[in-house]
């Protein structure tokens, strides 16, 4: 709690350079959440400390009035002797007097160690709700922590996507796509040239192959050897 009544107790522009100038808030809330359970834990002691002197001053305000009214009772007891004659009436005025004495000296105390009982109920409550206070601020900022770290979180995650997306340019992307379209392109248009080539070789082949025959000619000329071997003469020759 100290830590932000610190923050706080700075003029507007100093508050907000110190804030500018903090590294890491995350760090900054932790310590501040440290800062109010020490005044928990200093305002717990004090709690403490407050509460035995309340009880203290109850336990002695009671003894004190159960003093008082033993004091009457002697005193009582002592006029009751004289009047019965087993004290002489001279001592038990005396005696009872004194009797009647510590009697008002007793209900002083009282008077006095009920005040201070009363004064440290009051101071009680007030640390009392000191501590309340103190335990709902650190709930309250241990909170406001988690929910502080998950937008850090988020927030380096949405800035590195938007660098990436900043760092891509978008002419270069498309001229890229365009020089990949042409290079495709490029490439089926030759792919179809080739084939185009390979078929008109073919053509040729077959054509020329077609018009010499040459499977037929041989037949012909193993033919005539034959013949010849045989001694048979062609008879259109």
């Amino acid at each position: 709690m100290n830590f932000f009544k610190r923050l706080f107790k700075i003029g507007e522009a100093e508050a907000n350079s110190a804030i500018d100038k903090m590294e890491d808030p995350i760090k900054m809330t932790e310590q501040g959440i440290r800062d109010m359970k020490t005044d928990l834990e200093k305002s717990l002691e004090a709690l403490a400390q407050v509460k035995a002197l309340a009880i203290r001053a109850k336990n002695e305000t009671e003894e004190f009035a159960a003093k008082a009214e033993d004091y009457q009772q002697k005193a009582m007891l002592i006029l009751k002797k004289a009047q019965s004659g087993d004290l002489e009436t001279t001592e038990a005025d005396r005696l009872a007097k004194e009797a009647l004495i510590k009697k008002e000296e007793s209900l002083k105390q009282v008077t006095r160690t009920k005040s201070e009982s009363d004064k440290f109920d009051k101071s009680v409550t007030q640390l009392e709700k000191n501590v309340d206070e103190i335990k709902k601020n650190i709930s309250k900022w241990e909170n406001e922590l988690k929910t502080l770290k998950a937008r850090v979180k988020v927030s380096k995650a949405t800035k590195n996507v938007n660098k990436q997306m900043a760092e891509i340019d978008s002419s270069s992307t498309v001229s890229m796509l365009e020089r990949m379209k042409d290079k495709v392109n490029q490439e089926e248009a030759l792919a179809e040239a080739y084939g185009d080539i390979a078929n008109t070789a073919k053509t040729i082949d077959e054509e020329i192959d077609k018009a010499v025959d040459l499977t037929e000619t041989n037949a012909e000329d193993d033919l005539a050897k034959l013949k010849e071997q045989l001694g048979m003469k062609d008879k259109d020759a």
